[in-house]
């Protein structure tokens, strides 16, 4: 019995391992998050029973239970170094005179790769095992963030060569004998940590709710997520890794750098697929100029592109200053900004009360987009940049996502411009403001702050909360405004009479707006909890809490110890849950809302059938009857899997209007795409 169960063991662990591989590097996934998450649960239990065979390369240990009080320093073997960098052609053309005028000969190529606006990291693996993943640091000595790394799951716990692990990926095919293809004995991958565009986005804007500082950047959300001290938090940041080299090996891994790229893909790491060979400079002119143009297509922030001399012999003839190599340099690509008069300067005030500065701007384009907004983050940084209403300004997208403003051209300034006083009363409520104890953020400290409520049941009704059909920024303050609404509850007291005493609300529209506020009384608990504002939960966290405990009562009352114990719910979120429950005002609301005839709805038992049973679907495009996120639920009520990539493993993708790329993907690949239709008549079991 033994041997059979060590034997189930290992198999579960290959097989995980091997779909972590083919989801998270290959983007071609075997089977649905349902068959997935049975043999993981399966692992796990194995595990529970018998804790003297869990092992640190277990695909259960990815996260460490507890935050780390401090990084412990790593001197690197081989010193990761900086890359030079460079702005035009002719630059390129110097460097590639330099390369050619050094080796004496023009017998030499390149490999042009994307500069990902991330965190350069070096990870450690001892026979094939992951064991260190630490920061560049002074390029020297960085910082030991394994526990972080280890949340990353495109980055392998335990290598793979290419065989049994990962049955039906064959290796590239370099006609290598057995033993150039083993695992090195010691393996030092260096590569990029990002945050993809989509995760940035949603990142700050949960930041920005939370009234906390919104990442400037990409690469400056994936720093500050890889050194947070509590992994559980990390690996909600949904971080990202791409390989692009390496440091210390037991064994040469290539000859060259583009084979050395094709066995880190054989061992399991991803590697970005845009990095080509270029046979000479003109080439990577030509790779470069291209990517331009095309980099808002990627799904990842790109300040550039990087080009390397391919061969390793001539590498070491090159060699390096004491700062960077003489056989790499970046080319950078120029930020597009673009120059505007700020109009005005207004201060909001979000929903936990942080007040901050906006600039209203003259609309001007930028990066594809109209822009007539820009954030000032805070006080303190407005006074840095000493911006003042009238400036012309010149403003860039921060990671061609954020607005903002990055210069001031006093020339312009007009006569008796003055600077902008920082408000020592809430613009709302006129409440006196407070700074936050060793923080940047002025704050109204006025919990009835009418503002402050404003943007709190702007965030209870929203589209990923409770979902308030036709409750709208405009009516919400019209309802504040005009006393009817002070609490959340305020809402499901309204009558008609109320609604069409306001400006503008015929009988009809005060109707609809009533229906959209009486269907919320039943929303699936996970947006009731949500939708409280909790810091540091969200609809991922909230959804955790709703199936772990299945009920409101079990969240409210359950202990510290208890929260922290849940999947994806770390100390942090933990504490911040338990506190929430524990204030007399945070439980009042609750109660006002229940006895106002709110009924949060349990999560129903999962379905282990349906008319998606075993399938996968994509969803893309905008769809009429469905918001992205309650297309993607009906799908796993209905026994479905939910991708966000076409594959030929994909069984449907439900398409909307504009769809995009996925559906020229399905299309050649020959998947099927139905519409909305169709797929209603699929989850009503017609097909």
């Amino acid at each position: 019995m033994v041997g059979d169960f060590k034997t189930r063991v290992d198999w579960l662990r290959r097989e995980i391992r091997r779909h972590d591989y083919l989801y998270y590097t290959r983007n071609q996934p075997e089977i649905g998050d349902q068959q997935y998450d049975e043999i993981f649960a399966e692992l796990k239990a194995l595990e529970a029973q018998h804790p003297e065979i869990v092992t640190p390369d277990s695909p259960t240990q990815r996260v460490a239970g507890r935050p780390l009080k401090e990084f412990a320093a790593v001197r690197h073997t081989i010193p990761m170094l900086s890359v030079d960098n460079t702005y035009n052609a002719d630059e390129l053309q110097a460097f590639d005179e330099r390369v050619r005028k050094q080796l004496d000969t023009t017998d030499y190529d390149y490999v042009v790769e994307h500069k990902i606006d991330g965190l350069a990291v070096s990870l450690r693996y001892a026979d094939g095992v992951l064991v260190t993943g630490a920061t560049r640091g002074d390029g020297e000595v960085g910082d030991d963030v394994t526990a972080n790394i280890r949340t990353i799951k495109s980055i392998p716990l335990r290598l793979v060569d290419g065989g049994p692990c990962v049955e039906g990926v064959p290796p590239s095919k370099r006609g290598q004998d057995a033993r150039d293809t083993a695992i090195p004995s010691v393996l030092e991958v260096r590569g990029e940590v990002y945050m993809p565009t989509k995760s940035f986005v949603e990142l700050n804007k949960a930041r920005a709710e939370a009234g906390e500082t919104a990442f400037a950047n990409p690469r400056n959300a994936a720093a500050g997520s890889l050194k947070l001290l509590d992994p559980q938090i990390t690996k909600t940041r949904n971080l990202a890794f791409f390989a692009y080299g390496v440091g210390e090996v037991s064994k040469p891994l290539a000859q060259d750098h583009f084979q050395a790229l094709r066995r880190l893909e054989d061992l399991g790491l991803p590697v970005n697929p845009h990095a080509p060979k270029a046979r000479d400079i003109a080439e990577v002119i030509e790779i470069c100029q291209s990517w331009s143009d095309r980099r808002s297509q990627l799904k990842y922030q790109i300040d550039g592109m990087v080009i390397k001399v391919n061969r390793y012999d001539q590498r070491d003839i090159l060699g390096a200053t004491g700062r960077s190599p003489r056989w790499c340099i970046a080319y950078k690509y120029p930020a597009e900004r673009a120059q505007t008069v700020v109009e005005s300067i207004a201060v909001q005030v979000g929903k936990t009360g942080a007040l901050t500065p906006v600039a209203n701007l003259r609309a001007v384009p930028l990066a594809g987009t109209t822009v007539r907004r820009a954030s000032l983050h805070n006080f303190d940084e407005m006074r840095r940049l000493d911006v003042r209403e009238g400036d012309t300004v010149l403003i860039e997208k921060a990671g061609e996502i954020i607005p903002q403003v990055v210069e001031v051209k006093t020339e312009f300034r007009p006569a008796g411009a003055e600077p902008f006083p920082v408000p020592v009363r809430c613009p709302n409520c006129g409440t006196e403001v407070v700074k936050d104890e060793a923080g940047v953020y002025v704050r109204c400290p006025n919990p009835d702050c009418f503002g402050m409520l404003k943007e709190r049941l702007r965030y209870f009704a929203g589209r990923d909360q409770m979902d308030i059909e036709r409750l709208g920024v405009a009516l919400i303050e019209q309802l504040i405004d005009s006393g009817m609404v002070k609490t959340f509850a305020d809402l499901y007291r309204l009558k008609k009479e109320d609604l069409t005493s306001l400006e503008r609300m015929g009988e009809k529209s005060a109707q609809n707006v009533l229906d959209g506020i009486e269907a919320s009384k039943t929303r699936p608990l996970w947006r009731f909890i949500a939708a409280l504002g909790i810091r540091h939960v969200g609809g991922q966290s909230a959804e955790v809490l709703a199936e772990h405990f299945g009920s409101l009562d079990a969240i409210v009352n359950a202990g510290q110890d208890e929260l922290e114990a849940v999947d994806q719910v770390g100390p942090v979120i933990a504490e911040s849950i338990y506190q929430y429950f524990r204030t007399p005002r945070h439980r009042a609301v609750i109660d006002d809302l229940l006895a106002a005839g709110v009924r949060p709805q349990p999560p129903a038992p999962k379905k282990r059938t349906g008319g998606l049973h075993g399938k996968t679907v994509v969803v893309t495009g905008a769809l009429k009857g469905f918001s992205r996120q309650q297309a993607e639920q009906a799908v796993r009520e209905a026994g479905g899997k939910v991708s966000g990539s076409v594959s030929k493993k994909t069984h449907y993708v439900l398409a909307g209007e504009d769809p995009g790329s996925k559906l020229q993907k399905a299309q050649e690949l020959g998947v099927q795409v139905i519409d909305e239709e169709r797929f209603n008549q699929i989850l009503a079991g017609k097909e």
